[in-house]
């Protein structure tokens, strides 16, 4: 076999047992017969493939199956126990990690919250969080297989984080730290495009193919999932949403620009406006302002409704921009769905082309704040999945 076709051998069987791989990880339990019709390959490469991914304990066979005649077959099914994913939301005020198993289901999860800290102080705060979930690993064949990190800023196609304004940071190479430490793959991603990742794969987006996901918090980040894939932009940056201009020559944005729309409609709003009412100091976040929405605090209710406003102005926009299916509201802010939704709803209502408005759904998380975290953590999973791959036919 000469050079040309030992290359074109190896790119077919990577594909050829990807393609084994995700039918059996999708469908399970499934025969292996019903695996080679459904994606056109012979038995004999499917019973091979088969063999490869049970050696390395992706999947494992259980008992015999419902018989069409003939000997009852056994079935195949995904070893979703077989290795773990790390996943890190690093938030402006709190920092979240997930482990999950290979199918994103949740073993164990860490919260922490702060204020006003330092890039090294959120270090180490990130250590404690993944050495904690390290440490929490169930005994498998593969270990934890990779981390996944979401933060809130411009990360490039390197990992680099480039920006990060309500954090603070510029040019930190986390990626590289995080290597160097824990020797294990390692992916830094936009938490919004996490985000948008989680819900698509987990969450409310799981039926949509156009789905415009909002993440809320003390700044706004938005990820786009167009025709059923992430979409970054040519240089990775897409979704910088939060900083289109909604009121321009108006208040300065941390980023240097002038009325950006999370300057009126995220928790720093929110905080900014509780500043000027008559309410206890330590109830001026968000949790506290929720807590006075619930006793019936009419000023606070209004606040809401004011913030829920401006949100519907910028998703107006968006949705005139991109004419999506879904329009999916997270992060932190997605608490307050309860006070945010009719404002928010009678703004779209009222100001989006009546067009746009056809089949269009406006949701809040399913996933509550483990949007990014999830999806940093699938990102690991597929890297880890598509690696194992690589090297077997490589190995061949």
């Amino acid at each position: 076999m000469n050079a040309n076709q030992t290359w074109n051998h190896h790119v077919v069987k990577k594909g050829n047992k990807s393609l084994v791989l995700d039918k059996i990880k999708y469908n399970s339990p499934i025969s292996r017969a019903t695996v080679a019709s459904q994606i056109g390959l012979n038995k004999g490469t499917v019973s091979s493939l088969v063999n490869d991914l049970l050696e390395e304990h992706l999947i494992y066979e259980s008992g015999p199956g419902e018989s069409s005649g003939g000997r009852r077959p056994v079935m195949l099914l995904f070893n979703e126990k077989a290795g773990y994913s790390i996943g890190i939301d690093i938030g402006v005020n709190y920092l979240l990690g997930v482990l999950t198993d290979l199918n994103g289901n949740i073993h164990t999860e860490k919260r922490i919250a702060f204020k006003n800290l330092s890039y090294e102080e959120i270090e180490l705060r990130l250590f404690e969080t993944i050495d904690f979930l390290l440490i929490s690993t169930p005994d498998c064949p593969h270990g934890v297989v990779g981390i996944g990190v979401g933060v809130p800023g411009i990360v490039e196609k390197d990992g680099n984080i480039l920006l990060a304004p309500n954090l603070n940071w510029r040019n930190i190479n986390l990626k590289e730290v995080l290597e160097e430490k824990y020797n294990l793959p390692i992916i830094i991603e936009n938490e919004a495009n996490a985000g948008a990742y989680g819900e698509k794969h987990f969450g409310a987006g799981k039926d949509f193919e156009n789905v415009i996901y909002v993440s809320a918090g003390i700044g706004i980040g938005v990820g786009l999932i167009l025709n059923g894939s992430l979409y970054k932009g040519s240089n990775g940056f897409s979704g910088e949403l939060g900083h289109m201009t909604i009121q321009a020559g108006d208040l300065l944005c941390r980023c240097g620009n002038e009325g950006c729309w999370e300057l009126y409609a995220s928790e720093q709003a929110l905080m900014r406006h509780a500043e000027k009412l008559d309410i206890p100091f330590d109830s001026q976040d968000l949790e506290g302002l929720v807590s006075l929405a619930q006793s019936g605090n009419e000023e606070v209710i209004q606040l809401f409704h004011q913030t829920g406003d401006y949100l519907g102005i910028g998703i107006n926009n968006i949705i005139n921009i991109f004419n999506p299916q879904q329009v999916i509201i997270g992060n932190r802010l997605a608490y307050s769905k309860k006070w945010l939704k009719d404002s928010l709803n009678k703004r779209i209502t009222n100001q989006a082309l009546w067009f746009q408005q056809n089949d269009l759904q406006i949701d809040f998380s399913e996933l509550s704040t483990r949007s990014t975290a999830l999806g940093v953590a699938a990102f690991s999973i597929e890297n880890f999945l598509s690696v194992s791959i690589q090297q077997d036919v490589l190995l061949e």
